[in-house]
């Protein structure tokens, strides 16, 4: 018998559970704070994306991933004009000040070597390429690329 008795549901929670895991190897074992960085970058990625490529990426999430990824969206507010890679992280610095302290550079790099692990590649290259150089540098080298 599955745990929640709909095997959709019994999916995304192990596939959310790998992704939270690949989070805590890097920012250490706090399940809670994981699915906090994640949902974060998540969100300030959406919101730097054209609507049409943010959705396409949407599409690709796990179902609960894609409840957090879709959190507080205004689809009128986007793309997000930050242009430099300081400024995109200040946004996440700001968002992550509620948990504990973690270098909001390291975090986003974290949560982006996720995103490019399990998202498709080709989907992955266009989301990398669809934001600002410095961003980019905070693509894992090799993925997406």
């Amino acid at each position: 018998m599955t745990a929640t008795g709909l095997d959709v549901f019994d999916k995304t929670v192990q596939t959310t559970n790998v992704w939270l895991n690949e989070i805590m190897d890097d920012l250490g074992p706090d399940r809670q704070f994981a699915w906090h960085v994640l949902g974060v970058v998540l969100r300030a990625l959406r919101d730097r994306l054209p609507a049409e490529l943010g959705a396409n990426l949407g599409a690709e999430l796990p179902l609960l991933i894609r409840g957090a990824y879709y959190d507080q969206y205004q689809p009128s507010d986007v793309p997000n004009r930050d242009r430099s890679v300081e400024e995109f992280v200040h946004r996440i610095a700001e968002a992550l000040k509620s948990g504990r302290p973690v270098d909001a550079g390291e975090a986003t790099r974290t949560v982006f070597k996720t995103l490019a692990h399990h998202v498709d590649l080709g989907q992955s290259a266009k989301v990398r390429d669809a934001l600002p150089k410095g961003v980019q540098a905070l693509w894992p080298d090799g993925i997406g690329a």
